[in-house]
Protein backbone atom coordinates (compact mmCIF):
# COMPACT_ATOMS: atom_id res chain seq x y z
CA UNK A 1 0.00 0.00 0.00
CA UNK A 2 1.23 3.36 -1.39
CA UNK A 3 1.65 6.20 1.79
CA UNK A 4 -0.68 8.09 -1.21
CA UNK A 5 -2.85 5.47 -0.63
CA UNK A 6 -2.13 5.13 3.68
CA UNK A 7 -3.37 8.57 4.07
CA UNK A 8 -6.50 8.63 2.23
CA UNK A 9 -7.63 5.33 4.13
CA UNK A 10 -6.47 7.22 6.92
CA UNK A 11 -8.46 10.57 6.25
CA UNK A 12 -11.41 8.28 4.89
CA UNK A 13 -11.49 6.55 8.69
CA UNK A 14 -10.98 10.15 10.63
CA UNK A 15 -14.00 11.82 8.43
CA UNK A 16 -16.08 8.64 9.19
CA UNK A 17 -15.13 8.83 13.15
CA UNK A 18 -15.91 12.22 13.38
CA UNK A 19 -19.36 11.47 11.35
CA UNK A 20 -20.17 9.04 14.46
CA UNK A 21 -19.04 11.47 16.93
CA UNK A 22 -21.23 14.03 15.79
CA UNK A 23 -24.33 11.66 15.16
CA UNK A 24 -24.18 9.49 18.44
CA UNK A 25 -22.33 12.32 20.64
CA UNK A 26 -25.70 14.59 20.27
CA UNK A 27 -26.77 15.78 23.60
CA UNK A 28 -30.32 16.31 24.62
CA UNK A 29 -32.03 19.15 25.63
CA UNK A 30 -33.63 19.46 29.43
CA UNK A 31 -36.61 21.69 30.28
CA UNK A 32 -39.52 22.08 32.48
CA UNK A 33 -43.02 20.91 30.97
CA UNK A 34 -44.63 23.18 33.74
CA UNK A 35 -43.33 26.03 34.96
CA UNK A 36 -41.99 26.05 38.59
CA UNK A 37 -42.36 29.01 40.56
CA UNK A 38 -41.83 27.69 44.09
CA UNK A 39 -41.43 24.72 46.00
CA UNK A 40 -42.69 23.63 49.76
CA UNK A 41 -42.68 20.83 51.57
CA UNK A 42 -43.93 18.36 48.84
CA UNK A 43 -44.06 20.12 45.63
CA UNK A 44 -45.14 18.29 42.26
CA UNK A 45 -42.03 18.68 39.37
CA UNK A 46 -42.55 17.80 35.33
CA UNK A 47 -39.31 17.80 32.81
CA UNK A 48 -39.08 17.25 29.59
CA UNK A 49 -35.87 15.97 28.43
CA UNK A 50 -35.59 15.46 24.27
CA UNK A 51 -32.98 14.23 21.81
CA UNK A 52 -32.10 11.56 19.15
CA UNK A 53 -31.73 8.73 20.90
CA UNK A 54 -33.80 9.15 23.94
CA UNK A 55 -31.83 9.73 27.55
CA UNK A 56 -29.93 6.99 30.02
CA UNK A 57 -29.95 9.14 32.89
CA UNK A 58 -31.79 12.18 34.45
CA UNK A 59 -31.37 13.61 38.19
CA UNK A 60 -32.49 16.68 40.27
CA UNK A 61 -31.04 18.50 42.83
CA UNK A 62 -31.87 20.86 45.50
CA UNK A 63 -29.25 23.64 46.47
CA UNK A 64 -29.22 25.84 48.89
CA UNK A 65 -26.47 28.09 51.69
CA UNK A 66 -24.05 25.60 50.28
CA UNK A 67 -26.24 22.67 50.86
CA UNK A 68 -26.88 19.93 47.84
CA UNK A 69 -29.05 17.42 47.96
CA UNK A 70 -30.09 14.91 44.89
CA UNK A 71 -33.89 14.23 45.60
CA UNK A 72 -34.54 12.61 42.66
CA UNK A 73 -32.92 10.19 40.22
CA UNK A 74 -33.86 7.65 37.30
CA UNK A 75 -30.91 5.78 35.51
CA UNK A 76 -33.67 3.55 33.51
CA UNK A 77 -32.15 4.12 29.49
CA UNK A 78 -35.26 4.97 27.11
CA UNK A 79 -34.81 5.64 23.15
CA UNK A 80 -37.96 7.32 23.21
CA UNK A 81 -36.90 11.06 21.07
CA UNK A 82 -39.13 13.03 24.12
CA UNK A 83 -39.56 11.84 27.43
CA UNK A 84 -41.19 13.11 30.44
CA UNK A 85 -40.02 13.05 34.10
CA UNK A 86 -42.64 13.52 36.95
CA UNK A 87 -41.72 13.93 40.56
CA UNK A 88 -41.86 15.18 43.59
CA UNK A 89 -39.77 17.41 45.59
CA UNK A 90 -39.60 19.67 48.30
CA UNK A 91 -38.10 19.60 52.27
CA UNK A 92 -39.32 16.07 52.74
CA UNK A 93 -36.69 15.11 50.55
CA UNK A 94 -34.00 17.70 51.62
CA UNK A 95 -34.61 18.44 55.09
CA UNK A 96 -31.64 21.58 55.44
CA UNK A 97 -34.34 23.58 53.41
CA UNK A 98 -35.75 26.81 54.86
CA UNK A 99 -38.04 29.97 53.44
CA UNK A 100 -35.91 31.75 50.71
CA UNK A 101 -34.01 31.26 47.36
CA UNK A 102 -32.62 27.96 46.16
CA UNK A 103 -31.92 26.65 43.15
CA UNK A 104 -33.22 23.21 41.27
CA UNK A 105 -30.37 21.94 39.21
CA UNK A 106 -31.63 18.57 36.70
CA UNK A 107 -29.11 17.16 34.70
CA UNK A 108 -29.51 14.58 31.78
CA UNK A 109 -27.17 12.26 29.78
CA UNK A 110 -28.01 11.16 26.10
CA UNK A 111 -28.61 7.53 25.77
CA UNK A 112 -25.38 6.92 23.08
CA UNK A 113 -22.31 6.38 23.20
CA UNK A 114 -20.38 9.01 24.22
CA UNK A 115 -23.33 10.10 26.91
CA UNK A 116 -23.45 13.59 26.21
CA UNK A 117 -25.13 15.82 29.34
CA UNK A 118 -27.36 18.71 29.54
CA UNK A 119 -27.94 20.46 32.40
CA UNK A 120 -30.27 23.55 33.52
CA UNK A 121 -30.33 25.40 36.84
CA UNK A 122 -33.44 27.19 37.87
CA UNK A 123 -33.83 29.61 40.48
CA UNK A 124 -36.44 28.82 42.92
CA UNK A 125 -38.31 30.08 45.67
CA UNK A 126 -38.46 27.82 48.96
CA UNK A 127 -42.03 28.41 50.32
CA UNK A 128 -42.84 26.63 53.69
CA UNK A 129 -45.40 28.29 55.20
CA UNK A 130 -48.80 27.10 54.24
CA UNK A 131 -51.67 28.48 53.67
CA UNK A 132 -54.94 29.12 55.87
CA UNK A 133 -58.76 29.27 54.82
CA UNK A 134 -62.12 29.49 56.29
CA UNK A 135 -65.81 29.94 55.42
CA UNK A 136 -68.38 32.09 56.51
CA UNK A 137 -70.97 30.37 59.44
CA UNK A 138 -74.09 30.89 57.02
CA UNK A 139 -76.71 28.65 55.62
CA UNK A 140 -75.75 28.15 51.68
CA UNK A 141 -78.96 27.05 49.65
CA UNK A 142 -77.73 25.93 45.95
CA UNK A 143 -80.30 24.94 43.30
CA UNK A 144 -78.74 21.46 40.89
CA UNK A 145 -77.46 23.67 37.98
CA UNK A 146 -77.68 27.29 39.98
CA UNK A 147 -74.66 29.53 41.66
CA UNK A 148 -74.28 30.51 45.15
CA UNK A 149 -71.77 33.13 47.12
CA UNK A 150 -69.50 32.22 50.25
CA UNK A 151 -67.52 34.62 51.67
CA UNK A 152 -63.97 33.40 52.81
CA UNK A 153 -61.27 34.36 55.02
CA UNK A 154 -57.21 33.38 54.08
CA UNK A 155 -54.06 33.74 56.04
CA UNK A 156 -50.87 32.32 55.96
CA UNK A 157 -48.79 31.99 52.96
CA UNK A 158 -51.03 32.31 49.46
CA UNK A 159 -51.43 32.94 46.33
CA UNK A 160 -55.10 32.24 45.36
CA UNK A 161 -58.05 31.22 46.81
CA UNK A 162 -61.93 30.52 45.82
CA UNK A 163 -64.65 27.70 45.84
CA UNK A 164 -63.99 23.80 44.01
CA UNK A 165 -67.08 22.30 43.29
CA UNK A 166 -66.36 18.61 41.68
CA UNK A 167 -64.11 19.54 38.74
CA UNK A 168 -64.78 23.41 38.49
CA UNK A 169 -62.90 25.79 40.07
CA UNK A 170 -64.09 29.64 41.21
CA UNK A 171 -61.78 32.18 41.70
CA UNK A 172 -62.31 34.76 45.29
CA UNK A 173 -62.43 38.31 44.44
CA UNK A 174 -61.58 40.90 47.34
CA UNK A 175 -64.53 42.24 49.07
CA UNK A 176 -65.27 45.62 48.05
CA UNK A 177 -63.99 48.48 48.28
CA UNK A 178 -60.73 46.14 49.55
CA UNK A 179 -57.30 45.96 48.09
CA UNK A 180 -56.74 43.09 45.29
CA UNK A 181 -54.80 40.79 47.79
CA UNK A 182 -57.21 41.44 51.01
CA UNK A 183 -57.91 38.38 52.62
CA UNK A 184 -61.32 38.89 53.72
CA UNK A 185 -62.60 37.47 49.88
CA UNK A 186 -65.78 36.41 48.32
CA UNK A 187 -66.57 33.81 45.64
CA UNK A 188 -69.58 33.56 43.09
CA UNK A 189 -69.55 29.90 42.42
CA UNK A 190 -71.50 27.73 40.10
CA UNK A 191 -73.02 24.23 40.99
CA UNK A 192 -72.76 22.27 37.73
CA UNK A 193 -76.46 20.73 36.37
CA UNK A 194 -74.47 17.58 35.90
CA UNK A 195 -72.98 17.06 38.85
CA UNK A 196 -74.17 14.23 41.50
CA UNK A 197 -76.12 15.97 44.13
CA UNK A 198 -73.69 14.74 46.98
CA UNK A 199 -70.83 17.10 45.61
CA UNK A 200 -69.60 18.73 48.52
CA UNK A 201 -68.06 22.12 47.62
CA UNK A 202 -65.14 23.58 49.43
CA UNK A 203 -63.66 26.65 49.68
CA UNK A 204 -59.20 26.77 49.07
CA UNK A 205 -56.42 28.32 49.33
CA UNK A 206 -53.23 27.67 47.51
CA UNK A 207 -49.77 29.03 47.66
CA UNK A 208 -47.16 29.32 44.72
CA UNK A 209 -45.66 25.83 46.03
CA UNK A 210 -48.77 24.01 45.23
CA UNK A 211 -49.61 23.66 48.98
CA UNK A 212 -53.38 23.62 49.69
CA UNK A 213 -55.73 24.07 52.38
CA UNK A 214 -59.57 23.83 52.43
CA UNK A 215 -62.51 23.94 54.66
CA UNK A 216 -66.42 22.79 53.60
CA UNK A 217 -69.23 25.21 55.27
CA UNK A 218 -72.79 24.88 54.99
CA UNK A 219 -74.57 23.78 52.25
CA UNK A 220 -78.33 22.96 51.40
CA UNK A 221 -78.56 21.23 47.94
CA UNK A 222 -81.86 21.28 45.96
CA UNK A 223 -81.52 18.73 43.11
CA UNK A 224 -83.56 19.52 40.06
CA UNK A 225 -84.79 17.05 37.16
CA UNK A 226 -84.02 18.29 33.98
CA UNK A 227 -86.30 17.99 30.77
CA UNK A 228 -85.53 15.53 27.60
CA UNK A 229 -86.37 15.60 24.50
CA UNK A 230 -86.02 13.86 20.81
CA UNK A 231 -84.99 16.39 17.65
CA UNK A 232 -85.66 14.42 14.28
CA UNK A 233 -82.79 15.07 11.93
CA UNK A 234 -83.46 15.05 8.41
CA UNK A 235 -81.51 15.90 5.67
CA UNK A 236 -83.39 19.56 4.78
CA UNK A 237 -82.10 20.92 8.29
CA UNK A 238 -79.24 19.26 8.47
CA UNK A 239 -77.73 20.54 4.49
CA UNK A 240 -79.31 23.75 6.13
CA UNK A 241 -76.75 24.02 9.75
CA UNK A 242 -73.87 22.55 7.47
CA UNK A 243 -74.45 24.88 4.77
CA UNK A 244 -73.44 27.76 7.38
CA UNK A 245 -71.21 25.96 9.43
CA UNK A 246 -69.01 23.66 6.95
CA UNK A 247 -69.92 25.63 3.38
CA UNK A 248 -67.08 23.69 1.63
CA UNK A 249 -67.49 20.42 3.38
CA UNK A 250 -68.23 16.95 1.60
CA UNK A 251 -69.40 13.74 2.66
CA UNK A 252 -71.90 11.82 4.56
CA UNK A 253 -74.59 14.18 6.25
CA UNK A 254 -74.99 12.52 9.89
CA UNK A 255 -71.67 12.10 10.20
CA UNK A 256 -70.71 16.33 9.55
CA UNK A 257 -73.50 17.13 11.59
CA UNK A 258 -72.95 14.82 14.70
CA UNK A 259 -68.78 15.93 14.89
CA UNK A 260 -69.95 19.84 14.67
CA UNK A 261 -72.94 18.50 17.13
CA UNK A 262 -70.68 17.15 19.53
CA UNK A 263 -66.79 17.93 18.73
CA UNK A 264 -67.23 21.57 17.79
CA UNK A 265 -69.57 22.33 20.68
CA UNK A 266 -67.04 21.40 22.95
CA UNK A 267 -64.50 23.66 21.79
CA UNK A 268 -67.01 26.59 21.77
CA UNK A 269 -67.98 26.13 25.52
CA UNK A 270 -64.44 25.95 26.34
CA UNK A 271 -64.07 29.37 24.28
CA UNK A 272 -66.88 30.35 26.36
CA UNK A 273 -65.23 29.10 29.36
CA UNK A 274 -62.48 30.80 29.57
CA UNK A 275 -63.67 34.14 28.57
CA UNK A 276 -64.02 34.53 32.37
CA UNK A 277 -61.05 35.98 32.73
CA UNK A 278 -62.34 39.03 31.20
CA UNK A 279 -64.07 39.85 33.56
CA UNK A 280 -64.39 43.16 35.44
CA UNK A 281 -63.72 43.35 39.25
CA UNK A 282 -66.55 44.89 40.39
CA UNK A 283 -70.59 44.39 39.65
CA UNK A 284 -71.65 45.93 35.93
CA UNK A 285 -75.23 44.42 36.26
CA UNK A 286 -77.93 46.97 37.70
CA UNK A 287 -80.90 45.29 39.20
CA UNK A 288 -82.57 41.90 38.23
CA UNK A 289 -81.91 40.49 34.46
CA UNK A 290 -84.70 41.07 32.28
CA UNK A 291 -85.40 37.69 30.67
CA UNK A 292 -85.63 38.35 26.47
CA UNK A 293 -89.55 38.30 25.85
CA UNK A 294 -90.63 35.82 23.31
CA UNK A 295 -91.77 31.73 23.14
CA UNK A 296 -89.16 29.73 25.04
CA UNK A 297 -88.26 26.49 23.02
CA UNK A 298 -86.20 24.85 24.95
CA UNK A 299 -84.73 24.76 28.46
CA UNK A 300 -81.78 25.20 30.40
CA UNK A 301 -80.01 21.19 30.88
CA UNK A 302 -82.41 20.05 28.24
CA UNK A 303 -81.04 16.76 27.23
CA UNK A 304 -81.98 15.76 23.79
CA UNK A 305 -81.81 12.69 21.37
CA UNK A 306 -80.70 13.29 17.67
CA UNK A 307 -82.72 10.49 15.87
CA UNK A 308 -82.16 9.99 11.79
CA UNK A 309 -84.30 7.76 10.14
CA UNK A 310 -85.46 5.78 13.23
CA UNK A 311 -81.68 5.53 15.16
CA UNK A 312 -79.84 7.38 17.89
CA UNK A 313 -77.11 9.11 15.87
CA UNK A 314 -76.13 11.63 18.69
CA UNK A 315 -77.16 12.86 22.52
CA UNK A 316 -75.82 16.38 23.61
CA UNK A 317 -77.11 18.73 26.62
CA UNK A 318 -78.79 21.83 25.59
CA UNK A 319 -77.24 24.82 28.12
CA UNK A 320 -80.05 27.70 27.52
CA UNK A 321 -83.02 29.01 26.35
CA UNK A 322 -83.52 28.85 22.62
CA UNK A 323 -86.49 31.91 22.78
CA UNK A 324 -88.38 33.30 19.68
CA UNK A 325 -91.17 35.82 18.85
CA UNK A 326 -90.92 36.24 15.23
CA UNK A 327 -88.08 36.30 12.65
CA UNK A 328 -85.53 39.25 12.66
CA UNK A 329 -86.44 40.16 16.48
CA UNK A 330 -84.35 42.65 18.30
CA UNK A 331 -81.97 41.33 20.76
CA UNK A 332 -81.64 42.76 24.13
CA UNK A 333 -78.91 42.78 26.48
CA UNK A 334 -80.32 41.26 29.91
CA UNK A 335 -78.44 43.25 31.68
CA UNK A 336 -76.29 46.12 31.88
CA UNK A 337 -71.99 45.21 31.17
CA UNK A 338 -69.33 45.37 28.63
CA UNK A 339 -69.17 43.13 25.63
CA UNK A 340 -66.56 40.71 25.51
CA UNK A 341 -66.95 38.32 22.42
CA UNK A 342 -69.01 39.63 19.12
CA UNK A 343 -68.47 37.42 15.79
CA UNK A 344 -68.98 33.94 15.00
CA UNK A 345 -68.66 31.13 17.83
CA UNK A 346 -68.95 27.80 15.73
CA UNK A 347 -72.34 26.29 16.53
CA UNK A 348 -73.82 29.44 18.05
CA UNK A 349 -73.24 31.62 14.77
CA UNK A 350 -73.31 35.28 15.11
CA UNK A 351 -72.73 35.83 18.67
CA UNK A 352 -72.17 38.07 21.73
CA UNK A 353 -71.22 37.49 25.00
CA UNK A 354 -71.30 40.29 27.53
CA UNK A 355 -69.52 40.47 31.15
CA UNK A 356 -71.35 41.74 33.97
CA UNK A 357 -68.96 41.39 36.26
CA UNK A 358 -67.08 39.22 39.07
CA UNK A 359 -67.19 36.03 36.64
CA UNK A 360 -71.13 36.91 35.49
CA UNK A 361 -71.61 36.40 31.63
CA UNK A 362 -74.59 36.11 28.95
CA UNK A 363 -74.28 34.35 25.22
CA UNK A 364 -76.57 35.60 22.80
CA UNK A 365 -76.33 32.97 19.54
CA UNK A 366 -77.76 32.02 16.35
CA UNK A 367 -77.77 36.34 15.80
CA UNK A 368 -78.52 37.01 11.92
CA UNK A 369 -77.03 40.64 12.26
CA UNK A 370 -74.59 42.40 15.41
CA UNK A 371 -74.87 45.83 15.77
CA UNK A 372 -71.86 45.98 18.63
CA UNK A 373 -68.54 45.34 18.94
CA UNK A 374 -65.56 44.10 21.63
CA UNK A 375 -64.79 46.55 24.31
CA UNK A 376 -68.54 48.01 24.25
CA UNK A 377 -70.51 49.69 27.16
CA UNK A 378 -73.94 47.71 26.81
CA UNK A 379 -77.15 49.65 28.84
CA UNK A 380 -79.91 46.91 30.10
CA UNK A 381 -82.23 46.48 27.37
CA UNK A 382 -80.06 47.84 25.25
CA UNK A 383 -80.47 46.29 21.20
CA UNK A 384 -77.21 44.10 20.59
CA UNK A 385 -78.30 42.75 16.86
CA UNK A 386 -81.41 41.04 15.12
CA UNK A 387 -82.03 37.26 15.97
CA UNK A 388 -81.64 34.99 13.09
CA UNK A 389 -80.50 31.44 12.45
CA UNK A 390 -77.09 31.20 11.83
CA UNK A 391 -74.60 28.67 13.49
CA UNK A 392 -76.69 25.44 14.73
CA UNK A 393 -79.82 26.99 14.33
CA UNK A 394 -83.17 25.01 12.56
CA UNK A 395 -84.83 28.01 12.12
CA UNK A 396 -84.73 31.75 13.34
CA UNK A 397 -84.63 32.70 17.65
CA UNK A 398 -81.83 33.86 19.63
CA UNK A 399 -80.08 31.24 22.03
CA UNK A 400 -79.69 32.65 25.44
CA UNK A 401 -76.82 31.12 28.05
CA UNK A 402 -76.00 32.72 31.80
CA UNK A 403 -72.19 31.67 32.94
CA UNK A 404 -70.90 31.98 36.35
CA UNK A 405 -67.17 31.24 36.20
CA UNK A 406 -67.25 29.73 32.53
CA UNK A 407 -70.10 27.44 33.56
CA UNK A 408 -73.20 27.68 31.63
CA UNK A 409 -76.03 27.75 34.72
CA UNK A 410 -79.96 28.15 34.68
CA UNK A 411 -80.93 31.77 33.95
CA UNK A 412 -83.96 31.82 36.14
CA UNK A 413 -82.41 32.67 39.48
CA UNK A 414 -80.84 35.82 37.75
CA UNK A 415 -84.74 37.22 36.73
CA UNK A 416 -85.22 37.13 40.13
CA UNK A 417 -84.65 40.52 42.07
CA UNK A 418 -85.10 39.12 45.60
CA UNK A 419 -82.62 35.95 44.75
CA UNK A 420 -80.21 38.57 43.60
CA UNK A 421 -80.30 40.60 47.06
CA UNK A 422 -80.35 37.64 49.17
CA UNK A 423 -77.95 35.17 47.73
CA UNK A 424 -75.53 38.08 46.52
CA UNK A 425 -75.81 41.83 47.87
CA UNK A 426 -76.86 41.41 51.30
CA UNK A 427 -73.15 39.71 51.26
CA UNK A 428 -70.92 41.80 50.10
CA UNK A 429 -72.39 44.50 50.05
CA UNK A 430 -73.66 48.08 47.73
CA UNK A 431 -69.77 49.04 47.41
CA UNK A 432 -69.77 46.04 45.08
CA UNK A 433 -71.71 48.06 42.65
CA UNK A 434 -70.78 49.42 39.44
CA UNK A 435 -67.94 52.20 39.39
CA UNK A 436 -65.13 53.60 37.41
CA UNK A 437 -64.91 53.79 33.85
CA UNK A 438 -65.35 51.45 31.02
CA UNK A 439 -61.53 51.44 30.31
CA UNK A 440 -60.72 49.44 33.38
CA UNK A 441 -62.63 46.81 32.18
CA UNK A 442 -59.92 44.18 30.32
CA UNK A 443 -61.85 43.83 26.98
CA UNK A 444 -61.84 47.36 26.69
CA UNK A 445 -58.23 47.35 25.83
CA UNK A 446 -59.02 44.71 22.84
CA UNK A 447 -62.00 46.88 21.82
CA UNK A 448 -62.02 47.25 17.40
CA UNK A 449 -62.24 50.21 15.73
CA UNK A 450 -65.23 49.59 13.46
CA UNK A 451 -68.61 48.33 14.49
CA UNK A 452 -69.57 44.98 13.07
CA UNK A 453 -72.96 44.36 10.93
CA UNK A 454 -72.54 40.36 10.95
CA UNK A 455 -75.42 38.54 8.18
CA UNK A 456 -76.29 35.02 8.68
CA UNK A 457 -76.02 33.26 5.06
CA UNK A 458 -79.52 32.18 5.65
CA UNK A 459 -82.93 33.01 6.97
CA UNK A 460 -84.80 30.10 7.56
CA UNK A 461 -88.75 30.89 8.64
CA UNK A 462 -89.19 28.62 11.84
Amino acid sequence: MTLLRLFLVLLLIAAIAVGVVFFLGKPVEVKPAQAIAAIGDSTEAHFVVTGRHGAKFFSAALEQNGKRQVVFEDKQKSQQATRFYDFTIGKKQATFLTEGPAKLIVTAKANDTWGATAQATLDVAIVLRPPLVSADGLQHYINQGGSELVMLEVAGNWTEAGVRVGPHTARSFPMPGEPEDSKRRFSLFPFSYDLPPETIPVVFARNAAGTEATATFWVKLFPKKFQSSTIELTDENMRKVLADLDPNGSGDLVTRFVHFNRDVRKQNNQTLADLRLKTAHKILWSGPFEAILGKRESYFADHRTYMYQGKKVDEQVHLGFDIAAHEHMPVKAENSGVVVWAGRLGIYGNAVVLDHGYGVQTLYGHMSRIDVKEGDAITKLQSLGVSGSTGLAFGDHVHLSMLVEGVQVNPIEWWDEHWIHDRILSKIGPGARAGGSVAEHPAAHTATKTRPRIAGKHRHKR
